[in-house]
């Protein structure tokens, strides 16, 4: 298919996310239906143009009439309708810091080499770069500096100028009142680094991307791999458009498009839907320990000026996480009186009772935080699951026709709290690996292997930087719990180096660490006052999350009722308390054995994956809703 005709595509699907977003407007209350601005409608208040045009392609577009149907035909088979489909060089899925740098970087390589016509598509599935990205970020420039020198020059026009640079930093131990100061391991010394909203950054890092030549289609969600017949990745295809919740099209259906590449870079961020798929039919972690994982929700706020303390880098363990539970949190001041708050709790927490959204209520009316926060206003919230394997948990990253990129792979660096220096260097790896096996061969559809992608990141700082403290994390589960684990990572930092002769294993999975609730102390969480702590749908309402009511559950669990027996009566709705959005609830229901029902609240989600990773029966399989999308965050 040609460019027009993708240009097409995303026209017809604007059009039909601009519907949608006027049904979504009459959902019920349990659910939070936001009136968010369509793709559509901003291509034209900010003067945005597919990047079919920008890219430097401006040709006309096709006019090719979207397929409708009159009435509801139960005898249909959407799938019986071919997608169209579009052969590139490179496709990449996920718009985040490795997906964009990867796109940069072969672009980099292929203008250089004279090659222009050289095609690297990226896919996203949020309805503009940045909406659905989350970090409490303090930015490392190294891979930055390396891929883009000048990103932050004062001879730069399109410099990213939202930066703040980090000039103190806290680490604090804290009780129920107080704050103990205590040192910080050298991994977490901010010098020369920056405070940023990756959110912005993203966005920024997009239009750098279509500067150079890539072609970014934001809205369009890779849902299914394709694969030629000799079993390698022939590419993606995105999910179709217009399916009723019964599985039935709508008069308003829309099949989706299939990108084919000749290699495939997956850049989905923590615990991608897609990398799921390729990890299992690859056996790509046959080598490796299981991925665990933490839940990082945050806030942005605006604060009295008379407390802000510009670069300001604080970072606390201890309450209000027990002794048991992995975790900690930050506050960083960037910009103008701007502030990210936020707490990570690993998601091996035992005690099924345990709520990471009331823990970051209860974080942040300690005093440390509280004095900040008074007077102050919260602009947005965000959740997101992040990986806290290490060095351990690597996959194997290339396979037949692609590879794992950012932290889908799972780069991030723990203890440093730093993931997208390295997320960007893997992409910038997997790019030189990408061109150069593309140059290297004249086939020009068939898939090509990056068999010196692995070399690189075991030769690169990556690897090392991960190497060096892949024994803290997994301290932190010895009998001495959150005491045992500062201690051995102060004797790691200061003394081994990381230079240790073993490695320690991580636990169990993450779900499996889940104890039954008549095993644990019931935590009660204090009400909301509603000026620094809020109810949780308050905050889902600050995520500016939207979905299409009449789509089929993206959360897909098989049988509702089956989950709810295996999971309620010894887990005491456990799926309730670990969502920070509210997705999920047990209804008192008599006409149920339980005397609950089990419900799911889809609307509601915000794409953070905590409970395909901590839901103890593991049934509840996150799946990419349409397009566009989800939540749209700011700032965060």
């Amino acid at each position: 298919m040609s460019v027009p005709g993708v240009a097409s595509h995303i026209l017809r699907r604007t059009a039909l996310r601009s519907t949608r977003a006027a049904e979504t407007a009459t959902a019920t209350s349990r659910w939070i239906p936001l009136t968010t601005q369509t793709a559509a409608s901003r291509c034209f208040t900010r003067g945005y143009r597919p990047a079919a045009i920008t890219a430097g392609q401006r040709r006309a577009l096709s006019s090719t009439v979207r397929r409708r149907f009159a009435t509801p035909d139960d005898s249909f088979d959407p799938l019986t309708i071919e997608r169209e489909s579009d052969q590139v060089d490179v496709c990449i899925v996920g718009g985040g810091p490795a997906g964009l740098s990867a796109a940069i970087k072969l672009k980099q390589l292929a203008n250089e080499a004279g090659n222009e016509d050289f095609r690297v598509l990226l896919l996203e599935k949020a309805g503009e770069l940045g909406d659905h990205i989350v970090s409490g970020n303090v930015v490392e420039p190294s891979a930055l500096n390396e891929l883009l020198p000048d990103w932050n020059s004062e001879d730069n026009p399109n410099r990213f100028e939202n930066v703040t640079p980090a000039t103190k930093d806290k680490m604090r131990f804290l009780t129920k009142n107080s704050s103990i100061p205590i040192p910080a391991p050298p991994q977490m010394n901010n010098h020369g680094n920056y405070i940023i909203s990756l959110n912005q950054f993203s966005k920024w890092l997009g239009e750098r991307a279509e500067e150079v030549g890539v072609e970014v289609y934001a809205g369009f969600a890779a849902s299914e791999m394709l694969y030629h017949p000799d079993g390698s990745v022939k590419g993606v295809a995105t999910n179709d458009l217009g399916i009723s919740r019964s599985g039935k099209p709508k008069d308003s259906f829309e099949r989706g498009m299939e990108f084919h590449a000749r290699c495939t870079l997956l850049a989905e961020g923590c615990h991608g839907s897609l990398t799921k798929q390729v990890a299992k039919k690859f056996d790509l972690r046959r080598d490796s320990e299981q991925q665990t994982y933490g839940l990082g929700i945050k806030e942005v706020w605006e604060i009295d000026p008379a407390k802000f303390e510009k670069g300001l880098v604080v970072h606390s363990m201890g309450y209000p996480l027990p002794k048991d539970t992995y975790g900690g949190g930050w506050m960083y001041h960037f910009g103008d009186n701007m502030v990210s708050i936020g707490l990570v709790v690993g998601l091996d927490y035992p005690n099924p009772w345990l709520a990471p959204y009331g823990e970051f209520n209860k974080m942040k009316h300690h005093p440390l935080y509280k004095n900040y926060l008074e007077g102050g206003k919260c602009i947005s919230y965000a959740a997101r699951t992040l990986n806290e394997g290490g060095y351990q948990s690597i996959p194997k990253c290339a396979f037949p026709g692609g590879a794992l990129i950012g932290d889908t792979a799972g780069f991030l660096n723990v203890p440093k709290i730093k993931g997208t220096h390295t997320a960007m260097r893997s992409g910038m790896l997997a790019a030189e690996s990408a061109f150069s096996a593309l140059a290297g061969t004249s086939d020009s559809e068939g898939a090509v292997f990056l068999f010196d992608y692995e070399d690189k990141l075991r030769s690169s700082s990556i690897w090392s930087e991960l190497k060096a403290v892949r024994n803290m994390r997994p301290s932190f589960h010895s009998p001495l719990g959150i005491y045992g684990g500062i201690i051995y990572s102060g004797f790691s930092a200061f003394i081994s180096r990381g230079m240790e002769p073993w490695t320690f294993k991580h636990g169990g999975r993450d779900h499996e660490a889940t104890k039954a609730a008549d095993q644990c102390k019931k935590i009660e969480y204090p009400k909301p006052d509603n000026n620094i702590s809020f109810d949780i749908l308050t905050s889902v309402s600050r995520t500016g999350t939207n979905h299409e009511e009449d789509q089929p559950v993206h959360l897909q669990v098989a049988d509702w009722d089956k989950h709810a027996q295996m999971d309620y009566p010894k887990y005491k709705g456990v799926e309730n308390r670990f969502c920070p959005a509210g997705v999920y609830e047990y209804v008192e229901d008599e006409s149920k054995d339980l005397g609950v029902r089990f419900q799911i609240n889809s609307q509601n989600c915000v794409h953070c994956k905590t409970c395909d990773i901590k839901d103890p029966s593991q049934d509840i399989n996150w799946q990419t809703p349409q397009g566009g999308e989800g939540p749209k965050y700011v700032m965060t």
